[in-house]
């Protein structure tokens, strides 16, 4: 099937690397114009171009710091002036530094992790509604963590961060639900992305190896599968849903 996203629109913060380009690859091979919000300015405006000149739809970057609620004002505008329109948000920015026991965190790590981890996902969901209430609804999809099901060593304001996530997801499922508006949740496990390469290989080959599905790290399209069906008309009544992709980590 091709087309499964013809003529949509769709923001995703954190695009310009790892997950958030495979997401903004597949969906614009699936004809979605994508706007690609991020900080790294270089990686963001190549990856536009790239998208643009070999997928069925339009892709543009616009610089966006996801815990500064002009940044996402601007981002928003911008689509409009670009597409008219604003049908799909994927809230896929993050960071998961290693920080060690909750009883020695800084409190400005935690509010670091906090704000871009989860306040930043309101602040995304805040501005996108109007505009997808004028469009006559639309689909947010937040990347979650299957650190939001279970516990994670050394990482309490990420597993933290995500888990209001979690939530969120189900208010806004609940709360938008009369303007067609959807919101679902993903659950990536180990996924082989950027976020990743600063930590211990040998910890790396202990996480693998507790994967029941191939003791292995996942791919980053194959959680953009789930982003595109989510994107899709395919899910038109799914809201409020939690989706894992993890190898089957969380189900031990």
């Amino acid at each position: 099937m091709t087309g499964r996203v013809a003529g949509k629109v769709v923001l995703i913060s954190g695009g310009a690397q790892g997950m958030g380009a495979s997401h903004a690859q597949l969906l614009a091979r699936e004809g979605a114009n994508v706007v690609i919000g991020d900080l790294k300015h270089e990686q963001g405006r190549e990856l536009a171009r790239a998208i643009s000149a070999g997928g069925s739809g339009r892709a543009i970057y616009v610089p966006l710091d996801v815990t500064v609620e002009t940044d996402w004002q601007s981002a928003y505008n911008t689509t409009m002036l670009a597409f008219g329109r604003l049908d799909v948000l994927v809230n896929n920015a993050g960071i998961a530094p290693q920080h060690g026991p909750l009883d020695q965190l800084p409190l400005e790590k935690w509010n670091l992790v906090l704000g871009i981890n989860l306040t930043g996902a309101f602040l995304g969901i805040k501005h996108a509604v109007p505009h997808m209430r004028h469009g006559g609804g639309g689909s947010i999809i937040n990347i979650c963590s299957s650190a939001a099901i279970v516990g994670y060593a050394g990482v309490p304001a990420y597993t933290a961060s995500k888990g209001g996530l979690r939530a969120l997801t189900k208010q806004v499922a609940n709360e938008y639900a009369k303007d067609l508006i959807r919101a679902n949740a993903i659950f990536p496990g180990l996924i082989a992305t950027p976020m990743n390469d600063g930590s211990a290989p040998e910890r790396m080959k202990m996480l693998e190896e507790k994967v029941p599905f191939g003791k292995r790290r996942g791919r980053p399209e194959e959680v953009s599968q789930c982003v595109l069906h989510l994107a899709s008309d395919e899910s038109s009544f799914t809201t409020g849903g939690e989706f894992v992709i993890d190898g089957g980590f969380t189900s031990q």
